[in-house]
């Protein structure tokens, strides 16, 4: 039911960690043919695979437009349920309620979504079917839940889960998101709407990012207090600037307990290009951001998925595959640690965690 007399501040609610407990998943199903490639089947495949692995963990639930949705039930018989729920695209992370919690009762907090620009920028048109997704997801859960018309996407912002929260100057401060946005009104947002105490501020995400550069390609909270932070040493790349800015600015901040950050650097794999098969694969619709031959595509580990007693990290079959597991194996004791190949995600423009979005329990 929509609170509409109140916000999650005055409830006393805050934003809840992906690293606490988590009571079920959604996906959405992708079947854009002018963002996945031949058709959305070889994607398809790849989220029938993923909701496979989660399914193992906790439940899932696949959202699922009309026409794919026999297909979709087909395939994800026996793991995954599936209801029928108009979208636009797949983004479950972005377009999703973002939850907020206290004691042991989560309510969700619904924003405003356009397509990671709108008119201006925006990767398609029209979204008005994600737009509606936060608000049909709470209703059909029965999780109370607040609407605020601010345009904020969950892949921009992180938290411990104790009210600091660590975003970026590019995406919440974009004029093709919120016309004439500060630091000051955003603050004010994520203060009054996701319980936030502390707020960190990157500059920048990662080089060429669609969305323009969402935090979870950059930074992602192991515990409070502990972060992982996307890395490299080479200077001649032109994420090498992002990321050593990235770190001069969490050495020098602290949480909302006043700690410093424990910071982890996770090397990113060799640079990621669309090839020309992948690229003619996908249609090409006047107006929408086109797929061109030899695009960097966002490759960074930081970008796993938290689940209850697991990560799922992303593999791109690369040697830093490896070393990255025995990071997060150190990182990550008490979880089963599992690499997913997201070549095919990557193709569509976004990232293992962008297209999982998980309720909290109570």
């Amino acid at each position: 039911m929509l609170i509409n007399d109140s916000t999650p501040r005055l409830d006393h609610f805050r934003m809840t960690a992906e690293f606490q407990p988590q009571q079920s998943t959604y996906m959405i199903w992708p079947e854009r043919q002018d963002n996945w490639h031949n058709g959305g089947k070889p994607a398809q495949k790849a989220f029938t695979e993923l909701a496979k692995i989660i399914s193992k963990f906790q439940p899932v639930t696949m959202l699922v437009n009309e026409d794919q949705y026999l297909n979709a039930k087909e395939k994800l018989s026996g793991f995954a349920r599936v209801v029928e729920m108009s979208s636009n695209d797949a983004w479950a992370k972005d377009v999703l309620p973002v939850y907020v919690n206290r004691d042991h009762e989560v309510r969700a907090v619904d924003f405003e979504f356009n397509a990671w620009g709108g008119l201006i920028d925006g990767l398609y048109f029209p979204w008005d079917y994600d737009d509606q997704l936060g608000e049909k997801v709470a209703d059909l859960e029965r999780i109370d839940y607040y609407s605020e018309k601010t345009i904020l996407e969950g892949c921009s912002i992180i938290t411990d889960g104790e009210g600091t929260i660590i975003t970026t100057e590019d995406v919440l401060l974009a004029e093709d998101r919120n016309q004439n946005a500060s630091k000051e009104s955003m603050e004010t947002v994520l203060r009054e709407y996701l319980g936030a105490k502390k707020i960190i501020w990157l500059k920048h995400g990662y080089f060429l990012d669609e969305t323009g550069g969402d935090i979870d390609n950059m930074v992602n909270f192991v515990k409070p207090g502990e972060v992982v932070l996307t890395w490299t040493d080479d200077s001649s790349d032109p994420l090498y600037g992002a990321c050593h800015e990235a770190l001069q600015i969490l050495e020098k901040s602290t949480d909302v307990y006043n700690r410093h950050f424990k910071i982890h650097k996770l090397p990113i794999p060799a640079i990621q290009t669309l090839t020309k098969e992948e690229s003619e694969g996908i249609d090409l619709v006047k107006g929408l951001m086109p797929r061109a031959i030899g695009q960097r595509l966002t490759a960074s580990y930081v970008n796993y998925i938290t689940i209850n007693n697991a990560i799922i990290y992303p593999l791109f079959n690369d040697p830093q595959d490896q070393k990255t597991q025995k990071i997060l194996e150190k990182l990550f004791p008490d979880r089963k640690i599992i690499g997913f190949p997201v070549r095919e995600i990557l193709i569509g423009g976004g990232g293992l965690h962008t297209i999982v979005n998980s309720i909290p329990k109570p």
